[in-house]
C-alpha cells in the first residue's frame, strides 16, 4: 500500500504521519488490492480537514470530514471510507461482478483553472488525469454512488465506447452513449 500524506497549514510531525498510516493500514483487511492512498490535512482557522482519496485498483473512494480535532477528522474519514468499502464489497457480492482486462487504457483529462481571468469567458477550473476502467452500467453507477457524484464517465464493458451516467432531476439515473 502507498500511502503519500500532505499537510496544508499544518506541519506534519512524526505522531501524525505514524496515526494516520497506522488508521489508513486498516483498510486492508476489507480490500486487498487498495493500491494507492492520499491524504491531505488541511488546518482552517479552528476546522480541521482529512480529505482521504484511495484507487483500489480502478476503483476510486473519497473521504472528506472535518471537525476541532484533526485526529477526530481522520478517524472519520478513514470510517467513511470503510463504509464505502463494505458497501462496493457487497454489492460485488451479490452482483457478482468480474473484472474484464482490456488492451486500451483510456485517461480523461480535466483541467487547472488559468490565472488569466477574461471577463464571460468560461473558464477551466480543475485538471485530473484518471484512468477509466472498463465496467458495465451498474458498476458505473455504484461507483457514482460510491463517490458522491452527480455523474460519472467511464468505458462501457459491452460497446468498449466512453459513456456517461448522471443522476437526473427527479432521482433517476440517466446514461448517455455514443
Amino acid at each position: 500500500m502507498n500511502i503519500q500524506i500532505t499537510g496544508k497549514n499544518i506541519e506534519l510531525t512524526d505522531a501524525i504521519r505514524s496515526y494516520v498510516e497506522k488508521k489508513v493500514s486498516r483498510l486492508k483487511k476489507y480490500f486487498e488490492q487498495v493500491l494507492d492512498v492520499q491524504v491531505i490535512l488541511d488546518v482552517q482557522k479552528n476546522v480541521h480537514l482529512a480529505e482521504i482519496l484511495v484507487n483500489a485498483k480502478g476503483v476510486f473512494l473519497k473521504g472528506l470530514e472535518k471537525s476541532e480535532d484533526l485526529y477526530a477528522s481522520i478517524d472519520m474519514s478513514v470510517d467513511k471510507i470503510e463504509r464505502q468499502l463494505v458497501k462496493y464489497k457487497e454489492k460485488l457480492k451479490t452482483k457478482k461482478l468480474m473484472e474484464k482486462d482490456f488492451e486500451k487504457p483510456l485517461t480523461l483529462n480535466i483541467y487547472e483553472h488559468s490565472s488569466v481571468v477574461e471577463k464571460d469567458v468560461p473558464q477551466i477550473i480543475v485538471s485530473k488525469q484518471i484512468p477509466v476502467k472498463p465496467m458495465d452500467v451498474e458498476e458505473a453507477v455504484m461507483q457514482m454512488d460510491l463517490l458522491n457524484k452527480n455523474f460519472f464517465v467511464f468505458r462501457n464493458a459491452s460497446s468498449g465506447e466512453v459513456s456517461v451516467v448522471y443522476r437526473r432531476d427527479d432521482g433517476n439515473i440517466g446514461l448517455i452513449e455514443p
